[in-house]
């Protein structure tokens, strides 16, 4: 039998240090999210703002926050179940939708920091490049670094959706044009059209209409909720620009009705020390008339 050289010994194990918890969950890109996080040494203390999003099957999250050693600390948030207030009840994942939550928050941030008035963004949805610009006199644009956490940045994510709506909204996100849906990587340009439409909705009212034809049974399963909120594919676009008009006038968070809730008590309520006298006297009163009932 020839020599077999063992690496694993016991001196390896002795030095091995497991990585940091999110890492060893899958849940952390620590490569990343160095380079997101650790800011300027000449710039001391100002926090470093992200622009999080992040997609469930049910909702998309947007939020902004600066890491701190305690941990991040997010100072606004939006998410599409929010939406409903505004007008778009059905299609909460969708890139329609991802774009509404990123203008919501965009407005958000700004209005919580007086600068909605002075940023507002762009008004005009065309699907164009946009890019917002420090003013001359006054605070400057509100910064923040796109962090998309382990999902693909494919060409039309869903992400870069959000990230549209916070920089239409008003905040200076650094980003470019190459990952919007209709930028054609052989011609390098963007066909600003194929993006509005995706904005606006027209890709799902474009599907909508070609599975009616189709098959309308599977039209009935599939858009089962449309059909009973009744959206219909011409007015896909029509709900979203009143979304994007509603956000703009109220992005306030809605507050939360106070609940009327009656606690229910577990164990028996105090009584207080006279009762309890009261109640051990009268015991003890009926446990010696008891004694003198077995006498007679």
């Amino acid at each position: 039998m020839p020599f077999v050289k063992i690496v694993k010994n016991k001196a390896y194990f002795k030095r091995f240090q497991v990585k940091f918890r999110r890492r060893r969950e899958g849940k952390t890109d620590y490569f990343a999210r160095k380079r997101l996080v650790v800011q300027d040494k000449n710039k001391y203390n100002t926090p470093k703002y992200r622009m999080i999003v992040r997609s469930s099957n049910t909702d998309i999250c947007c939020q902004i926050a600066y890491a701190r050693l305690e941990g991040d600390i997010v100072i606004c948030a939006a998410y599409s179940h929010e939406l409903p207030r505004y007008g778009v009840k059905v299609g909460l994942t969708n890139y329609a939708a991802s774009y509404c939550t990123g203008l919501l928050l965009a407005r958000r941030i700004l209005q919580k920091f007086s600068l909605d008035s002075v940023y507002e963004g762009n008004t005009e949805i065309n699907g164009e490049m946009y890019c917002v610009e420090d003013n001359d006199d006054g605070p400057g644009a509100f910064r923040a670094c796109l962090d998309v956490g382990l999902a693909r940045t494919s060409t039309g994510a869903k992400v870069f959706a959000a990230l549209k709506g916070a920089v239409d909204g008003g905040l200076d996100i650094p980003h470019s044009e190459k990952r919007f849906p209709g930028y054609d990587n052989e011609s390098k340009s963007l066909n600003a059209d194929v993006h509005r439409a995706h904005i606006f909705g027209q890709h799902v009212a474009d599907y909508m209409s070609s599975l009616a034809e189709e098959d309308e049974e599977a039209f009935k399963k599939q858009f089962s909720r449309y059909i009973k909120l009744g959206v219909t594919a011409d007015g896909m676009e029509d709900i979203y620009k009143k979304a994007h008009a509603a956000i703009r006038a109220d992005p306030s968070a809605a507050t939360k009705a106070e609940k009327a809730v009656t606690k229910k008590r577990w164990t028996a309520a105090k009584i207080g020390l006279e009762a309890r006298k009261a109640k051990i006297a009268a015991a003890k009163e009926a446990f010696l008339a008891q004694i003198e009932d077995q006498k007679e």
